[in-house]
């Protein structure tokens, strides 16, 4: 019940994260395909070729996106806070796990839960920063240079994310503590890498 709650809130988030990163991508190509063509346009070839095509197309205003790094920085920071929860719940953080694969399994278990307890420590350590970053950002309404969004916007937006990356990963710690204690598998992959 609370494992199958877990998956949907960090699924939504992700796939929330994935809408944002394709923005991200056509937004990225667009400006790169505007800057390649403004730069076209004012090439020697180009004015070489047709001087009426070359003034042709850089009045058309081709160029890149205005604050397309701006926009850029702000989302891939949200993203990577998207992703996190479903990574954590399904254990798809990378590991090294030529040693550990010889112990006996009750070893695993504890190496598994004291890793969670230690990665939630840490993201829950990140969304307090993050709050108080926050906090910074609106107390002192700085924005972006270019396009003079408020920058908290980014910080909250992040700060949504690293929330659900926390409470899906105490989730995770408790429930890899409980395996290490009963034996019982309560978590997806509990039987070790699935790779």
């Amino acid at each position: 019940m609370i494992l199958k709650f877990m998956d949907k809130m960090a699924r939504t988030v992700a796939i929330l994260g994935g809408l944002v990163l394709m923005a991200l991508v056509v937004l990225t190509c667009v400006s790169v395909l505007g800057r390649g063509m403004n730069t076209f346009g004012h090439s020697d070839f180009l004015i070489g070729l047709s001087k009426s095509l070359a003034d042709g197309l850089v009045a058309s205003g081709v160029g890149p996106v205005n604050g397309d790094f701006e926009l850029v920085e702000a989302g891939v920071a949200f993203t990577v806070f998207s992703f996190l929860p479903l990574a954590q719940l399904y254990g798809a953080h990378a590991t090294v796990d030529v040693f550990t694969s010889t112990l006996p399994p009750r070893i695993n278990r504890g190496l598994m839960a004291f890793w969670e307890i230690l990665l939630s420590v840490t993201i829950i350590l990140i969304t307090v920063r993050l709050f108080a970053g926050l906090e910074d950002k609106l107390r002192y309404g700085e924005t972006t240079f270019l396009l003079q969004f408020p920058i908290w916007w980014a910080y909250a937006l992040s700060f949504g994310a690293s929330v659900v990356a926390s409470i899906v990963a105490v989730y995770c710690a408790s429930a890899r503590t409980i395996e290490f204690l009963t034996g019982r598998a309560l978590m997806p992959y509990s039987e070790g890498a699935s790779h």
